[in-house]
């Protein structure tokens, strides 16, 4: 498999509302897991929040995005400091898979495969109830994972909120109806 970079690795939809996104990160499977499930370390690339992973179990994801890189880059109107979720659960294949919902409404799929000596993560996030959210989740995933491969990395991402704003206009020519 030849290793791709964040530059040329989108999200699809391959169903009209559910978007996936694949990544090769640099790594073993088990420190993927736990920048997926560790609220310290989850917290320097998408939200924190302590995850008891035992499927019904309820858990607060906490957004700082502004925290994530340095500069963060221009926060977009109408976006908060903090923003918070309540999600759920859902199932857990640890160091594997992990199901959870997404707030009410979605829900999103993590799955980890070993890939020689890195990781291919694949998130599948389904059900986004309009085309508006759609298009701030494939940014967002996109600019998370982003941030999470250049952590991975030993790098210094790029400001997100300005890679965010580039990724969205991005999403909303690539899945023009």
């Amino acid at each position: 498999m030849t290793q791709t970079t964040k530059s040329s690795v989108y999200g699809q939809l391959v169903e009209p509302t559910v978007l996936k996104l694949e990544r090769l990160l640099p790594g073993p499977v088990a420190r993927v897991w736990d920048y997926l499930t560790q609220s310290e370390l989850r917290r320097q690339w998408l939200a924190s929040g302590v995850m008891d992973l035992s499927p019904g179990t309820e858990f607060e994801f906490i957004w700082r995005n502004d925290e994530l890189t340095d500069p963060p880059g221009a926060r977009p109107d109408g976006m908060g400091a903090e923003n918070r979720m309540t999600c759920k659960i859902l199932d857990v294949d640890p160091p594997r898979r992990l199901f959870i919902s997404w707030g009410v409404q979605s829900d999103v799929l993590f799955e980890l495969a070993e890939k020689g000596e890195d990781t291919l993560l694949t998130i599948t996030h389904r059900r986004p109830p309009t085309r508006d959210v759609l298009l701030s989740v494939s940014a967002g995933w996109h600019a998370h994972v982003d941030v999470l491969e250049a952590k991975l990395a030993g790098t210094k991402p790029g400001p997100h909120w300005d890679n965010w704003v580039r990724l969205r206009s991005e999403y909303d020519r690539r899945f023009s109806a």
